[in-house]
């Protein structure tokens, strides 16, 4: 039993003190206590770089309540201010993660990447459980050195003593209603049971059956070739730090895989689908209000979502043609939703038109609908921010009802 569990009323029920790093409008604290009260969140941090008003803070704090919890500075200012805690939550940039030896000979990452932050609170607090999410081209960044930036979290969480699991969770094909592809991502360290079950299990009964995420995100193998890699040990010997890890490793991380004892497994795995929500169900029924719909001549909406080849001159001056294929439009409500971007509602080809319910005109979709995308209660963000900035944090958000389905699994393992 972890000695910052809390129990209640003597039974066996525990509570995991759970910390949310760069919690945006709280789709993981949601998440999590829409799972159980198992889980309390006892400090958070929103900080939105170069944004006077915190809009997203503004959000958290209305539905959460306003309290000394919750903190609305630059994590670098507050990290040391982070209280001791089981779980570490949090969904963070994909940046370049790379290292480079100081002149002192110590190691340093590029400044600014919000990865090493998170390392920094690990290694003071030690959590027993991290969990975060990030977008799925994390596991193959950067192109010219392909898993270097995933290898760098890895071999970064080994040195701290955790095993690590991670696993590429399409929300649609588990049921949802938006094809919102994310790489999530589960460490837990060498004191707990479940790292000592990943350490004595094989690697098709951890990838596959006893893993975190496979009894709520349900797979079989696609390919039977399992990729192995090692962050301690290169071809070439061990490596000599974290600098020369970063100038050397690579790796073709695949959608699902595992590293327990600084060994690597990786495999290609199939969702056993469940019918997803189509567009239509999230729809709004009701009148909507016209600043909403397609005025005017559609002739701009048609050629961005069309298909186009374009002939283009890169810098140094070698011409190339810049080729996209055609995209429904209208889009097909019998389906669920494409991604959602941080650039919904603006007239861009990402953007989403439907056929209105009502009246059968196209517009776009309500902040309202983009909520329900993402599993968030109708209005959760009509706080006071702009209407803009409602479509900008939905596309930045997770799909709540997956991190319930994770919080699940995790107090399946404790």
């Amino acid at each position: 039993m972890l000695s910052t569990y809390k129990r209640i009323d003597a039974g066996d029920i525990i509570v995991l003190k759970v910390v949310e790093l760069f919690a945006g409008v709280g789709g993981f604290r949601l998440g999590l206590e829409l799972c159980s009260k198992q889980f309390e969140t006892i400090w958070t941090n929103q900080w939105e770089p170069g944004k006077k008003t915190q809009h997203a803070f503004e959000c958290y704090e209305k539905h959460f309540g306003n309290t000394s919890i919750n903190t609305n500075e630059d994590i670098s200012v507050v990290k040391n201010k982070c209280p001791k805690h089981d779980l570490l939550v949090g969904g963070f940039p994909c940046q370049d993660y790379s290292v480079a030896r100081t002149q002192a000979k110590g190691l340093e990452g590029k400044k600014g990447v919000l990865w090493w932050e998170i390392r920094d609170i690990v290694k003071n607090k030690k959590p027993s459980y991290i969990l975060l999410e990030n977008v799925d081209r994390i596991l193959k960044s950067p192109g010219s050195q392909r898993g270097r930036d995933f290898g760098i979290i890895l071999r970064s969480l080994y040195e701290l003593g955790y095993a690590v699991e991670w696993r590429v969770i399409n929300a649609a094909e588990y049921g949802f209603a938006q094809r919102r592809r994310r790489t999530f991502i589960f460490a837990s360290k060498r004191s707990t049971k479940h790292y000592k079950n990943l350490r004595a299990s094989s690697a098709n009964d951890v990838l596959l059956r006893t893993g975190l995420f496979s009894s709520e995100f349900i797979v079989e193998q696609e390919e039977q070739k399992i990729f192995e890699y090692n962050v301690v040990l290169s071809e070439a010997g061990e490596y000599e730090d974290l600098a020369d890890f970063s100038n050397r490793f690579v790796a073709n991380f695949q959608n699902a895989g595992y590293m327990v004892n600084g060994r690597v497994f990786t495999t290609i795995v199939k969702p056993i689908e469940c019918a997803p929500i189509p567009l239509k169900e999230i729809i709004e029924k009701s009148t909507i209000d016209s600043k909403y719909f397609l005025n005017g001549s559609l002739e701009k909406w048609e050629y961005l979502k069309g298909s186009k080849k374009i002939l283009r001159t890169r810098p140094n001056g070698e011409k190339y043609t810049y080729s996209e294929g055609g995209m429904s439009f209208p889009d097909n409500i019998d389906l669920p939703s494409r991604t959602m971007l941080t650039s919904e509602s603006s007239v861009n080809r990402s953007s989403h038109v439907v056929i209105d319910y009502k009246t059968n005109k196209l517009r776009l979709l309500t902040p309202i609908e983009c909520e329900r995308l993402n599993g968030f209660p109708d209005n959760w963000t009509n706080t006071g921010m702009p209407e803009k900035f409602r479509y900008f944090v939905m596309g930045n958000a997770l799909v709540v009802p997956i991190i319930t389905r994770i919080g699940k699994a995790i107090l399946q393992i404790i």
